[in-house]
């Protein structure tokens, strides 16, 4: 077992470092030859690697139990988020090891948290780069290894359950392998397609590219210092919004329009409470800031784009929210805490897992006035079961315990506590800026080691769900 999970881990390593062929090829069109052998030298001894682990045990059918799962996920984002550190840390562009790992780490996690001050002197290669892991973070590296490598003879449904997000996991198809496929492949066309209209709308083809990993992954680096106000281009900011909004929608919803099962995209319940929290929001913050922008459209523009960039935890920025009215600041606070749809790119706590939340307070409520009646939870017009409260509230209880640790531990360090727990709730829920010291302006350079190094964990923590990190600090995962 202990060689199939090895064998695992390093196949998904050598699938990340043949995807380094994108920044060479950037290297060599941008003539940034100095670059090059950062990116080339990991990527052949990778592959390398790879191969002689997948050829090695090719004759072998092995099956993961359950710990073994949670261990191949866990080792693979790790090991990915380190070798993906390399390019940036051999290359001099991140010359300390501690940045280096937290840039990579909060690229692979799609946290888009920068130590950066000046993004732009970078090569731009190394700025591709730098979205791009967003991009293979976003809809998962296992996911892609599974679709792309079935000869490595593992059946990858319990792998992707311990990577994809949400309460409920399950397949589109019988087989994991081709629902894996049928998700990257919706997944690379929004990604051609944005690239496009970006494109289109005045960015050149590298930026293009790069805001469309990016915006996909709900990361959030950009190329530029100042992100996307930089470009301060309407066109460009409406393009992100709407793709930023497809990005945080579960990308079952993208099969079912598809293959014309409109009737379950009709019933989600998740869908329609993502809409509507946006709507919400949008509307609200819009008429708030109607006297800092002076214009309904402006102020619309404005408001959209920073209610998507954070509800889908993009973090990208075209306007420092701390400058907004109270309210519209707790408005978008509130993102921390809300997050995409399950089954999407972004991170957070999840749409459904509120719904149900709330859902569940409305049925307690009730059986507080009728102590004898019986209600039940109803997900997507059907009734759900009830064990999924019980996961609900525990997982609930796990993100907001880690974001109270995570506050204590970077106070230790003299860091003020609204600061901090801004700071905490943005890594574990994988947003990238937040309030304070540490708002959208600002970047986390000047934050000691101990603390980047803590964030990395936190971060692929939330990314992964908590749990997949976790369960190993449990004496009972150990028991056999």
């Amino acid at each position: 077992m202990f060689f199939t999970v090895i064998r695992i881990v390093f196949a998904i390593n050598g699938i990340v470092g043949c995807t380094l062929i994108i920044p060479i090829l950037t290297a060599l069109a941008c003539k940034e030859y100095e670059v090059i052998q950062s990116f080339a030298l990991p990527m052949t001894v990778s592959i390398i690697v790879a191969l002689i682990f997948i050829l090695a045990g090719r004759k072998k059918k092995a099956h993961l139990n359950t710990r073994s799962a949670f261990a191949v996920v866990a080792l693979a984002w790790t090991s990915a988020s380190l070798f993906s550190a390399i390019p940036l840390y051999a290359s001099g562009a991140i010359p300390h090891l501690a940045d280096a790992v937290f840039e990579s780490v909060s690229g692979f996690s799609t946290t888009g948290a920068t130590i950066l001050s000046d993004i732009e002197s970078l090569p731009r290669s190394i700025n591709l780069w730098r979205c791009e892991t967003h991009w293979l973070g976003g809809m998962g590296i296992v996911a892609l290894t599974v679709a792309l490598l079935p000869i490595l003879g593992v059946g990858g449904f319990q792998l992707i359950k311990a990577e994809t997000t949400g309460p409920e996991k399950g397949k589109l198809t019988p087989k994991i392998t081709n629902t894996a496929k049928i998700l990257w492949m919706l997944y690379f066309g929004l990604t051609v397609i944005e690239a496009i209209l970006l494109k289109i709308a005045g960015m050149d083809f590298i930026d293009a590219l790069s805001h469309a990993f990016a915006t996909l992954g709900t990361g959030g680096f950009s190329t530029r210092n100042a992100s996307i106000a930089s470009f301060n281009s309407a066109a460009i900011d409406w393009i992100l919004t709407f793709f930023m909004f497809f990005a945080g929608i579960n990308f079952s919803m993208y099969y079912y329009l598809f293959t014309g099962k409109l009737n379950d995209i009709k019933r989600d319940s998740e869908l329609k409470a993502y809409a509507s929290i946006i709507l919400v929001s949008v509307i609200v913050i819009t008429l708030l800031e109607l006297s800092h922008f002076k214009d309904f459209f402006t102020s619309l523009r404005y408001s959209a784009f920073q209610v998507m960039t954070m509800i889908t935890t993009t973090g990208f920025s075209t306007e420092d929210y701390t400058f907004w009215h109270p309210a519209s600041q707790v408005l978008v606070f509130m993102m921390f805490f809300i997050g995409g749809s399950s089954g999407s790119t972004a991170g957070g706590i999840k749409v459904i897992r509120i719904t149900i939340a709330a859902k569940q307070l409305h049925n307690e409520v009730k059986r507080m006035l009728h102590p004898h009646g019986i209600f039940s939870i109803r997900i997507n017009q059907r009734a759900g079961r009830k064990d999924i409260v019980f996961n609900v509230t525990a997982f609930i209880f796990a993100y907001m315990a880690l974001i109270i640790i995570s506050t204590f531990f970077t106070t230790l360090f003299g860091i003020d506590v609204f600061t901090s727990f801004t700071a905490s709730a943005s890594m574990i829920g994988n947003y990238g800026p937040a309030f304070n010291k540490l708002a959208p302006s600002c970047n986390y350079g000047w934050l000691p080691d101990a603390v980047k190094w803590w964030y990395s964990f936190i971060m692929l923590t939330g990314r992964l769900e908590i749990y997949t990190m976790i369960i190993f600090f449990f004496p009972s995962f150990w028991k056999k």
